[in-house]
């Protein structure tokens, strides 16, 4: 049960009056700012080494392949298991990786295998903390609740992406030698640094939560059980449309990997101007949700998912032909106000479709898809831009999305019908048949 303030609260706000679901998001806040100054620090870091479009690549796939490898258990654990514990494991293991970053980077080291054996065992704790925290959000708040919730959850997720780039370049070129002559850390080191208070602070405040979701699953572990959370997604024509739009949209269309060398080659800028465009469509993000929590979407979810799936992939066009500074943020917060529309409907379709007892293994899956449009985009833009060119390799891209989100329209019309974000409308949409019962 969540834990509510009696004090009523302003409307859009609704979600706040739950205890626990305030100190998670404050947890994730300081969990986020410090993977995302991390994710830059280590992309400039890779990019320093070796000046290649394709390393930059490989590190989305060495984060990628734990999601694949530990698909199946990182869901029943999710399920089997109290999913706060499972998050406060998962990330003791992110403590200890970036504790090895920071060494690397004090050492001195040139060595690129030894940063993708790190980023391996930070896309494995990945894996496993993914589906538990996606599926302990509705125990933080009442289920009238849930989508304000959600709706935050997408605005802190953003602003943290906001401040944590950004924080990344400036942390980056920090002289800290300066005022320590003797410390070996700077540059890439100093940033590890910092992630590593973040993570501190978010164990803290995450051991503080009074929610004690339980054990969902009570059945014996079988492959039938593991097995569930596909069966329920191919089954539910619904949320693999909305996994697999998901996937190809942004497998197409995302940029962030090649964000490096459109900072150095194409618009001329150094580390704080990559923590800008890695900072824009998260300040465009932020901007919608503070909207859609104050004015939630009522009706016709499914056709607007479609129109900023839409905007989302002619926003990446512009990017990728954009040789100005301010174009190109523009064009990036664009891509941010249309996609966190799109990720506020699918993380409501998600969990509201799901019964509460098969959320880890439906989210897992869930996990499997957005791990490979992020982590395997990045390789594949990485792969694209080797081959064609980081400004051909992202227009192309753009192209892509847009015609997915045309194919999809008509290939799941279940999903573009979709209506009111609420338990009773998505579940009426799923055949009994398709239930947990039915399977």
């Amino acid at each position: 049960m969540a834990s509510v303030s009696p004090k009523p609260l302003q409307r859009g706000m609704e979600a706040f009056a739950s205890r626990d679901f305030r100190r998670y998001q404050l947890a994730r806040v300081m969990a986020i700012l410090g993977a995302e100054a991390q994710a830059v620090a280590v992309a400039w870091q890779v990019y320093s080494i070796t000046h290649k479009a394709i390393d930059l690549g490989y590190t989305g796939l060495a984060l990628f392949l734990p999601g694949l490898i530990f698909l199946l258990p990182s869901g029943h654990v999710a399920d089997r298991f109290d999913r706060r514990h499972v998050i406060l494991v998962c990330y003791s293991l992110q403590v200890l990786c970036s504790t090895a970053l920071v060494l690397l980077a004090r050492s001195g080291s040139h060595s690129i295998l030894a940063i993708y054996a790190v980023l391996f065992l930070v896309g494995t704790g990945r894996a496993f903390s993914g589906p538990a925290s996606s599926a302990l959000i509705p125990h933080l708040v009442p289920e009238e609740h849930f989508v304000n919730a959600v709706t935050w959850g997408g605005a802190i997720f953003q602003f943290a992406n906001i401040t944590g780039p950004a924080l990344g370049g400036l942390l980056f070129t920090f002289p800290l030698t300066r005022f320590a002559p003797d410390t070996r850390l700077e540059g890439a080191g100093i940033v590890y640094v910092f992630t590593l208070s973040t993570l501190g602070w978010f164990l803290v405040l995450v051991s503080t939560l009074r929610v004690r979701p339980g054990r969902m699953e009570h059945r014996a572990l079988s492959i039938e059980v593991v097995l569930a959370g596909f069966r329920y997604v191919r089954r539910a024509s619904m949320l693999l449309g909305s996994f697999s739009l998901d996937l190809f949209v942004v497998l197409l269309g995302g940029a962030t990997a090649l964000m490096p060398i459109f900072a150095h080659e194409i618009l001329h800028q150094g580390p704080r101007g990559l923590g800008l465009l890695r900072a824009a469509p998260a300040a465009g993000a932020v901007t919608m949700s503070l909207i859609m929590a104050r004015f939630p979407m009522r009706r016709r979810a499914g056709k607007w998912l479609f129109v900023c799936v839409s905007i989302f992939g002619a926003a990446t066009v512009v990017f990728g032909l954009s040789h100005t500074l301010w174009l190109s943020l523009a064009s990036l917060a664009i891509a941010g106000v249309a996609d966190t529309i799109s990720v506020i409907i699918r993380g409501s379709i998600l969990q509201l479709a799901t019964p509460p007892e098969m959320r880890g293994r439906v989210s897992a899956v869930n996990s499997l898809f957005i791990g490979a449009s992020n982590e395997l985009g990045e390789f594949e833009s990485g792969l694209t831009a080797q081959w064609w060119g980081a400004v051909r390799a992202t227009v192309i891209g753009g192209l892509g999305a847009l015609a997915v989100a045309r194919l999809w329209s008509v290939i799941f019309p279940g999903l573009r019908a979709v209506d009111e974000l609420t338990t009773e409308s998505l579940r009426a949409q799923v055949p009994e048949e398709e239930t947990l019962a039915g399977l």
